[in-house]
């Protein structure tokens, strides 16, 4: 096991100046907030992304949103939270829930840089890719809940199913 040094960590002042780089890289459009704060939208493989983040330095921590553009209608929200709380085992950095102010289903992950000189592209990369491989597989078990008139295990089961090889 190698020791973390300092060449290691990405030189920018905060996270959010290296998600901003990494947004403009992947050529995503993004708005920057504030010092502290950064929206873009990702391509996911069945729709695009809202994502959000902010850098709370007093925390030393990072929070990234993913928000699944699906309005939830309120005669199916009790369906989505169940759908949610029986994923939510299965993921195992972050978590997805329901955006209160939105109705609208979010990934949510939070890094924590305590003791940390700053973030690595690593963990930047990794935050950014994890939340988007989980909103992607997440999306088809909603759709059939939502559209397909499905439960919510049977959406789960129907969306994790994992299939090799081609047709």
């Amino acid at each position: 096991m190698q020791a973390k040094t300092q060449e290691n960590y990405f030189p920018y002042s905060s996270p959010i100046s290296l998600l901003e780089e990494l947004f403009f890289q992947f050529e995503w459009s993004y708005d920057r907030i504030s010092e502290n704060e950064i929206a873009a939208e990702a391509e996911g493989r069945w729709c695009n992304y809202r994502l959000f983040s902010m850098w709370r330095h007093e925390l030393e921590s990072l929070v990234l949103s993913s928000i699944i553009d699906i309005k939830i209608p309120q005669d199916k929200r009790m369906y989505v939270a169940t759908l949610l709380s029986t994923f939510n085992p299965r993921v195992w950095l972050g978590h997805f829930e329901i955006s209160p102010d939105e109705d609208v289903p979010a990934f949510r992950y939070n890094l924590t840089l305590k003791g940390n000189p700053g973030i690595t592209l690593e963990q930047a990369e990794e935050i950014l890719s994890t939340a988007l491989n989980e909103c992607d597989r997440i999306y088809p078990a909603l759709q059939f809940v939502l559209w397909g008139g499905k439960s919510p295990e049977e959406a789960l089961m129907a969306a994790m199913l994992d299939t090799h090889g081609e047709a």
